[in-house]
């Protein structure tokens, strides 16, 4: 006969298998059944299985929030882009565009850092000033390119329409006061000095702007010994060339052209080089200065006259004078 021998005043679980009445002791219940009782001044160490307790920040109700950097950032990168397109004039309206939209991204960007939500304050302050030093320089841009493209449009216009050369002859060694060599006696006509009437040594053409160009007479040259476009048994002429530039504007004389026909043939005269002559014309010519050159041709031996064709650039006519030898 078996007896129970529990006390039914402190009933106690049988131990089972899997620990005290049948509970996991590494678990949750056995640890607690485990612990000791109070006021025995011991610690139990808690088994496997134990949870461990939560991670009282983890519990907080405001979490770390992460940086919100972005838009100064790309106002950042927007600022240099804009300011490097803006160096080509041409791109002035990239510069702007890019400019503008990094002034806008910068400031937010500042205003979201004072707010504390971003941490690069710096960062969006300077993106926000490359944009304005973007906007300023695409202004600049702007008025390089529409300045130029105005210019363009002039000349065009000035080569399609034809800028007139009227003359005002002086006493030179083929004309006379007030008359150029196959010309008219009033100089102030449209066509006199012009492509189709050339003028005589010493004659001035008068161009539109009031540019002044006087070629004199063809004189006799001897070229040096390493001289280039002069062949044996043909003569060179030397012949000056003087712009004058009365007008309100600086000319550019490196736009001048300056070429000859020699002989009843009209064959192109080679132009002739060396330590003297040739050089041509450089530079710019100030309104109230002058420039000379000297340019020399090469004409066959039996050649009587020399025709001289110059052409301030291309918005004007070419304008001619017979010199003869």
């Amino acid at each position: 006969m078996s007896h129970n021998t529990q006390d039914p005043q402190n009933p106690q679980q049988p131990y089972g298998p899997d620990g005290l009445g049948g509970q996991d002791p590494w678990g949750p219940e056995g640890h607690a059944a485990r612990r000791a009782p109070a006021g025995h001044g011991r610690t139990q160490v808690p088994g496997p299985g134990t949870p461990f307790p939560p991670d009282p920040q983890a519990q907080g109700p405001h979490r770390a929030q992460q940086a919100r950097n972005g838009l100064g950032t790309t106002a950042l990168i927007l600022g240099i882009v804009g300011a490097l397109s803006g160096i080509v004039p041409i791109l002035f309206w990239l510069a702007g565009l890019l400019g503008l939209i990094g002034l806008i991204l910068g400031l937010a960007g500042r205003g979201r850092a004072k707010r504390g939500d971003a941490t690069n304050k710096r960062v969006a302050t300077i993106g926000a000033l490359l944009g304005l030093i973007a906007m300023i320089v695409a202004v600049i841009g702007a008025v390089i390119t529409f300045k130029a493209v105005g210019d363009a449009v002039d000349q065009i216009d000035q080569a399609t329409s034809g800028s007139s050369a009227s003359a005002k002859p002086h006493p030179g060694t083929g004309g006379s006061a007030g008359t150029a060599k196959g010309g008219d006696t009033d100089s102030g006509k449209a066509g006199v000095g012009s492509k189709d009437k050339p003028l005589a040594p010493g004659d001035t053409a008068v161009y539109d702007d009031d540019l002044n160009v006087t070629i004199g007479a063809a004189q006799p040259y001897t070229p040096d010994a390493y001289a280039i476009g002069h062949k044996a048994g043909n003569h060179a002429y030397k012949v000056t060339v003087t712009i004058d530039n009365k007008g309100k504007k600086k000319y550019d004389a490196t736009l001048t052209t300056v070429a000859a026909r020699a002989g009843a043939d009209g064959r192109e005269a080679t132009e002739i080089f060396d330590n003297s002559v040739g050089e041509g014309f450089s530079g710019q010519v100030l309104p109230g200065h002058k420039a000379t050159a000297v340019f020399a041709f090469d004409a066959p031996g039996d050649a009587k006259d020399l025709t001289v064709q110059f052409s301030p650039g291309l918005s004007y006519n070419e304008t001619q004078w017979d010199l003869t030898f």
